[in-house]
Parts: C-alpha cells; sequence; structure tokens
C-alpha cells in the first residue's frame, strides 16, 4: 500500500518528522517497508517562463528560446516540440545537477545554450520525454521546482497483514496516526448533494448473500472531457494509479482516499433495470481489462436485459465503461460479503483493487456517505446534475460486542497495563466500550473486521500501548526431574542408530499417487484427499515403501552407486482403532512406521575388497542390531511389494511387527532400477522398547567349541531348530548359532545340511572334553527326536 506523506499529514499531521512516523507506524504492526522521495535529488532548478521562441538558424528541429528565471534572461536552445511563449517550465540552470547530468554552457549549431529547458523524464519524475514538463501558469519564474511541484514530499510503503483491510486508505492509515500519536484526526467533509432531477435506475438486488447492501444515484449531463485537477493527477500518480480520465480518476482518487470502491457505469448504454445476482452458466462478458470470462453460479455478477454487465466486487464491463462522449452516468457504492468475493478475480488470473479490498471486509455503513463524496468530486470537475440517492439494504453483518479481561490481557501481554489507559487506547482507537466489572465490553465499529475475539483486542491494547515499552524477558517456567524410564527408548534414538549404520532420513510427503498403494500395499481403494495440492498426490499413504522406492529411483537417476535411506513418519489407515493404539482421526487409525531402503554397494567402494551388491541379508543384518538387545524372528511369508521367494515377517515376541524383503521384480523392472531394493517396513511402537540389562561377572575360564552338522527336511526353518536348542539347551551351552548351509547332490533329495557352532564354558572351572561332548550329543539327540535330523558324514 503506497500512502503519500503530504495526502497523509492533511488528516493526520503529528509533530514528528518522516523516518520517527515511519517508525511509529511499524512498530504498531504497519510496517513500513521503504519512505522514498517521490523525485530523486536534484539542484538549481527554478520555475522558467518562455518569453520568446525564434527558429535556430542552422536546424530545422531546434528553436532558440528567451526564459526569464526570476530577474534574469537566459537563451536556451531546445529541441520540445511543445515549447511556446508564455509556457512556464522547469530550467535547469548552469551548474546545475540532475540525476546521471551536470549542466555546462555549450554552444549548439553556432548559438550559445545558457541552461535546459527539461522533461519529466530529465528531471526523474517519469519516463515521458516526448515534450517539455509544463508547469501551472501562475507559477512565479525563479522560484525553486522542488517547492512548486511539491517535490521533498515522500512516499510510505505500507506492508498490510491481511487482517488489516481497514488500512487500504489514507483516511484508514490517518486513524491510526492519530490514534498513536495523538494527533487530531482531519477526515474529508462530506456534505449530502442536493438532487437536481429525480432520475433513477430500478435495481433488484436478488442475492443477499453477495450484497448486503447496494446504493447507487444517477448524475446527468456531465462533461467527461473535463481535465482532472493537477493536484489530483499529482496525488494518483505518485501513490501508483496512473491517470485516465476525469470520471475513473475521480472514482481512482475515492477508493485511494477512503478506501471505498465505486463504479460508474455509463447510463446511455445500460439496457433496462439493473439486477444484482449470482452468475449463470455459461454467461460470458468482456472485462475493462479486455479479458473476456466466463461466469458460474458461484461468481457475482450486476447484469442487465441484455447479460452481465459487471463482475461484482471485482472489475467493470467494457460494454458500460464511461468513454470521453459519456454524457449521463450511474454510480454504484455497495457492500459486498467478503467470502462471496474472496478468490474470484485469482479464478480469472488477474487482481483488482476492488476485490484486494471487498474480499477483506470494506466498511457497510458508510456506502451512501461515499456515494455523496464521489458526486461532489463529479460536479466540481465534470458538472451535470445529480439525482436522488437510492439505498437497498438487504442483509448487513452483525457486529457482536468482543469481551476483553483486563486481568487475561496484562497476563498475555506480560505487563501490568492500568485499566485507565486501556480505556483511553479504545477511546483513541474510536472503539466504542463498555466496562463490565474487570472486562472491557467492545463493539467493533463496521471497517474493523478484524476484531471479533478477545486476542484481536489484546493485540490492539499491546500494539498502541506500545511493543517497545514491553520488556524482553526470557520465558520461565520450574524445571523438574523426570525420570527417564530404562526399558524405552525415543524415537530419536532410533534415528540415531539408523544414521550410524549409514542410512539418510527422508521427509516425504503423507499422500502419495494412487498406484504406488495397489503396487506396494494391494489396496486398490485407498483414503482419498478432498483437495490434493497436486493431482497425482491424491490419497493418503499406507506404507511407507513407496516414498522410499522413489527416494531410490531419483537418487538412482543421478548416478548415485550406494544408496541407503530411511523414513520414520505415519500411515493411514482405514481400520478402526484399538483404545490403546496409536492416534485415531474420524474412525482412522495413524501408527507410527519405521520404513528403510538399500540399493547399490553393499559398502563404500575400498581397494581391499571387491564391490558387491547390497542382498537381503545385509539390511537383516541392521534390522537385528536396530532390535538388539531383543531378538526377532524372521519367518518367511508373501507380500504385495516383496519378492515372494525372498521376504519374511518380522516378528518380536510372537506378533507381526513388520516385514523385510527384497523388492518384486516387477516393480524393479516397472519403476527402472538396474538392481534389486531390499527394503524393511516396521511398527516404530515396538522400537520403543528394549530390555533392561541384566548384569552378570565375566567366566575367567576358557570356552569350548563344537561344531554339530545335521541333514534335514528342506522345509525345515533353522531359526525353529535353534529356538528348540535354546528351550532345552544344557546348562553349559551359552550359545548356538548357524554357520553354514548346503545345498548339494551329495544329499538325499529335498534335503538340506545346517551347520551349528556350540559355544560352551562354566563360570566356576574349566570343562573336560567329555562334558563338552556329552552337551553335544544331548543337542544331537534334540535335534534328532524334534526334527528326524541325521550327523553328515
Amino acid at each position: 500500500m503506497n500512502i503519500l506523506e503530504s495526502w497523509l499529514r492533511s488528516m493526520a499531521d503529528p509533530a514528528l518528522d518522516t523516518d520517527a512516523l515511519a517508525h511509529v507506524l511499524t512498530m504498531a504492526g504497519l510496517e513500513v517497508e521503504s519512505c522514498l522521495p517521490v523525485a530523486p535529488p536534484f539542484t538549481d532548478v527554478v520555475v522558467g517562463r518562455v518569453v520568446k521562441v525564434d527558429r535556430h538558424p542552422d536546424a530545422d528541429r531546434l528553436s532558440v528560446c528567451a526564459v526569464d528565471a526570476g530577474g534574469t534572461q537566459a537563451t536556451v536552445v531546445c529541441g520540445a516540440p511543445n515549447v511556446r511563449a508564455g509556457l512556464c517550465v522547469p530550467f535547469a540552470r548552469v551548474g546545475a545537477k540532475l540525476p546521471g547530468l551536470e549542466i555546462r554552457a555549450a554552444t549548439v549549431r553556432g548559438v550559445e545554450s545558457q541552461g535546459m529547458l527539461c522533461s519529466a523524464k530529465e528531471l526523474g519524475l517519469s519516463e515521458d520525454h516526448a515534450g517539455l514538463l509544463e508547469l501551472d501558469a501562475s507559477a512565479a519564474p525563479g522560484a525553486n521546482v522542488r517547492e512548486v511541484l511539491a517535490l521533498d514530499d515522500h512516499l510510505f510503503d505500507i506492508k498490510l497483514t491481511p487482517n488489516r483491510a481497514d488500512c487500504l486508505s489514507v483516511l484508514g492509515i490517518a486513524r491510526e496516526v492519530a490514534a498513536l500519536t495523538g494527533a487530531p484526526l482531519v477526515a474529508p467533509t462530506i456534505q449530502p448533494v442536493k438532487p437536481q432531477n429525480d432520475a433513477l435506475l430500478a435495481v433488484e438486488v436478488r442475492a443477499p448473500d453477495l450484497c448486503g447492501r447496494f446504493s447507487w444515484r444517477v448524475i446527468r449531463g456531465v462533461n467527461a472531457r473535463a481535465r482532472t485537477p493537477e493536484w489530483m493527477k499529482t496525488r494518483l500518480s505518485r501513490s501508483g494509479q496512473r491517470p485516465i480520465s476525469a470520471l475513473v480518476d475521480i472514482s481512482n482518487y475515492v477508493l485511494l482516499e477512503l478506501g471505498r470502491p465505486t463504479h460508474i457505469f455509463d447510463l446511455d448504454k445500460v439496457r433496462g433495470a439493473l439486477v444484482v445476482r449470482w452468475g449463470e452458466k455459461g454467461e460470458k462478458v468482456e472485462l475493462l481489462n479486455g479479458q473476456t470470462v466466463e461466469v458460474d453460479s458461484s461468481v457475482g455478477v450486476i447484469a442487465d436485459a441484455a447479460g452481465v454487465e459487471a463482475l461484482a466486487g471485482v472489475m467493470g464491463g467494457e460494454a458500460t465503461s464511461v468513454t470521453d462522449d459519456t454524457r449521463n452516468i450511474y454510480i454504484e457504492a455497495a457492500f459486498w460479503w467478503p467470502q462471496a468475493i474472496a478468490g474470484r478475480a485469482r479464478r480469472f488470473n488477474f487482481s483488482t483493487d476492488a476485490s484486494h479490498r471487498f474480499e477483506r471486509g470494506v466498511d457497510f455503513a458508510s456506502t451512501v456517505e461515499h456515494l455523496e463524496h464521489i458526486t461532489r468530486l463529479v460536479l466540481e470537475i465534470c458538472g451535470g446534475e445529480p439525482g436522488p440517492v437510492d439505498d437497498t439494504v438487504k442483509a448487513l453483518p452483525e457486529r457482536k460486542p468482543v469481551r476483553m479481561r483486563v486481568a487475561r490481557a496484562q497476563r498475555v501481554i506480560g505487563v501490568a497495563v492500568p485499566a485507565d489507559e486501556m480505556a483511553d487506547i479504545f477511546r483513541r482507537l474510536a472503539l466504542p466500550c463498555a466496562v463490565d466489572g474487570d472486562t472491557f465490553v467492545v463493539t467493533p465499529p463496521p471497517y474493523r473486521f478484524d476484531l471479533e475475539i478477545e486476542e484481536d483486542l489484546i493485540e490492539e491494547v499491546a500494539r498502541v500501548y506500545g511493543f517497545e515499552r514491553i520488556p524482553v524477558e526470557a520465558p520461565q517456567t520450574r524445571a523438574r526431574m523426570h525420570a527417564r524410564p530404562e526399558a524405552r527408548r525415543s524415537l530419536h534414538a532410533v534415528r540415531d542408530a539408523l544414521a550410524a549404520r549409514e542410512f539418510f532420513e527422508m521427509i516425504n510427503f503423507s499422500f502419495v499417487e494412487p498406484q504406488w498403494e495397489a503396487d506396494f500395499a494391494g489396496i486398490d481403494a485407498p483414503i482419498r484427499l478432498l483437495n490434493p495440492i497436486a493431482s497425482q498426490l491424491s490419497v493418503m499413504r499406507t506404507t511407507l515403501i513407496g516414498s522410499l522406492v522413489a527416494n531410490v529411483r531419483t537418487n538412482h537417476a543421478r548416478k548415485v552407486p550406494r544408496i541407503r535411506v530411511f523414513e520414520l513418519g505415519r500411515v493411514f489407515l482405514r481400520a478402526p482403532a484399538h483404545p490403546d493404539g496409536p492416534l485415531e482421526v474420524a474412525g482412522v487409525r495413524q501408527p507410527v512406521r519405521v520404513a528403510a531402503a538399500a540399493f547399490g554397494h553393499a559398502d563404500e567402494d575400498q581397494w581391499g575388497t571387491p564391490a558387491r551388491p547390497v542382498d537381503f541379508f545385509d539390511l537383516k543384518a541392521d534390522l537385528e542390531a536396530l532390535y538388539a538387545p531383543t531378538r526377532v524372528r524372521f519367518e518367511a511369508a508373501v507380500h504385495p511389494a516383496l519378492h515372494p521367494g525372498r521376504s519374511a515377517r518380522v516378528l518380536l515376541e510372537g506378533v507381526v511387527v513388520g516385514w523385510i524383503g527384497e523388492l518384486h521384480p516387477r516393480w524393479q523392472q516397472k519403476y527402472e532400477l538396474s538392481q534389486p531394493v531390499i527394503v524393511f517396513e516396521v511398527d516404530a511402537h515396538s522400537l520403543e522398547r528394549t530390555p533392561l540389562p541384566r548384569p552378570s561377572a565375566p567366566s575367567k575360564f576358557p570356552h569350548v567349541i563344537r561344531d554339530i552338522a545335521v541333514i534335514v527336511a528342506e522345509a525345515t526353518p533353522a531359526l525353529t531348530m535353534v529356538d528348540a536348542v535354546e528351550a532345552e539347551k544344557p546348562d553349559i551351552v551359552t550359545q548356538v548359532r548357524v554357520f553354514d548351509l548346503y545345498h548339494g547332490k551329495s544329499l538325499p533329495a529335498g534335503q538340506k545340511s545346517i551347520a551349528f557352532r556350540v559355544v560352551m564354558q562354566h563360570t566356576e572351572r574349566t570343562l573336560t572334553d567329555a562334558e563338552a561332548d556329552g552337551a553335544r550329543d544331548a543337542i544331537t539327540a534334540l535335534l534328532g527326536r524334534k526334527f528326524s535330523a541325521t550327523l553328515r558324514s
């Protein structure tokens, strides 16, 4: 929002310089991003009156001018097409310094030139260099041009938060300045205009949910070719509005001055009565910007008998726009409901000053008052005969009182602001309030749509009281020591453990492509999003595998040779939630999972070891280390995402907590991966449980090792055999593990050889060979009894 300082000070002029005023506004929440002069610095440029103009003797396009610079007369060679006798223009004397230029005496085609007559571009005021900058004829020759044109004025670029629609005008900022500094507020004086005829145009408001109030009047016999006053053009152009024509400029001026968007129709182009309604599918309108748009039932319109003439609260139509030939006009000022305007302009890929204000909320109580103001400006500049004001009120916002407790405000602000000062702040802000015990009851004015709850009033008190008066204090709380449960570890510890094993953490979206769910979870109907941020990311994930495969694929496409990634995040399941289970919202379970994927080389490249691809057992070792010291079991099973013969369920204390395996070859080919991806996905809460350590004294006696190789049926799981031995092993056996597996022609069909290493040790003495052999034989007999195992010769 660009605010001209002189315009602002015409309504509220505190005893502060420019920088101090900018600081006050910024500290009150109206951030002044920049404060720049309206013109760049230049010196020794005065008003010059052209006394005489003669043709240059040696150049057809040059003129030799005699210029009165206030008591002195100078000869200047000029090539501007609009130079003429009696014209007042900026005159840069010899020695003047302009933006990027210093004026020196020069001889032009044999004629000495003692200065330069300036265009707007040469003074840095605009890009217009078609001719000299013409000044008012009453300007005194020799007067400083900076003073004549008020070029020492400043422009505030104020960054407003979306809730402060009341400050989208000079009057709105002036209210703030008056409240913050105590300077008197001098709002524009608005007097009703007496009707001179009874001209009316019928208007019907059919959509009260679109338009709450519609005010209008007819003015006949205007002169649309009238010149916009220089003071108005100056204020408009310096505020960022390009002057166009008198009627358009007046409408834009009231927009900037009062924050009131209005629209002026050419009355003679309106066919029949006007109707304010929602659009109908298929209707089109050509707008003032030359764009033709098609509306529907969600877009408000102003229509006549021929069709749509304007987009309500957004932009007028070309068919009824005013031109230099316009004689009779129709002016409307309305209150459009913010929710009925929000987003409509952006739907058509543009934005307007009117929609920017209406979608945030515009004063609904002053439509008639502002209509009178614009009428008076039209009459003063363009003439005409006004008709009576017509005003239709359908439905206006209810301004419910907002209560603010004094104690609550003091606690939130952190300073014991006295109640009397709070009352004074509300008075300065022109917020009507009553006192109910230790509570203020404030009724928001019609231009303050941002005051709805107690915290809004607390914010008003804090910013007017002064943020710089609030001491900076670090938040304090009582430190309490909590015992850390030894049998539970945090998910951060799980992250650290995976990072220590060379995995990189990924953070992916919780919404994924529907095809991922079908491929990696076997789910055809996942939970769909009503408003996805991208068309392909339209469902909530039930597994983390798809996201990790996408991460692997992206890095593989960029020639990364070794990829190890993991993610810790929620998945979203339709199954009913357990009372003690993870978070449930709207019947959807959201358990936390931990998943990892490995691809490429098993180890970093090195000279001493040949490279090999990562396999199932590499990731199995990582998962076992993650659960350590708890032992997990792996049971062969089929999963939609995994290779049928290279996948397993992960079991903890007999409960399935996840899956591990090699990506199915079908998905490996579909997702363009040159080698298998090994993945696991487990329940995060199963990793949080960890057993308490059990201290034991190490034995000082040597251990004894015996190896046992047995032949069993191919289908017999090795883990089942180990579990059986662990359950019934002799006391001196400390460890039993598989160290070899053999399939070969030397074995009977359907048989395999498994070799176990048995480690034995006693805590009080050295074992004898007889004791070790006895324990070995006991284990061999156990395997033979339970699994029909025979010793391999």
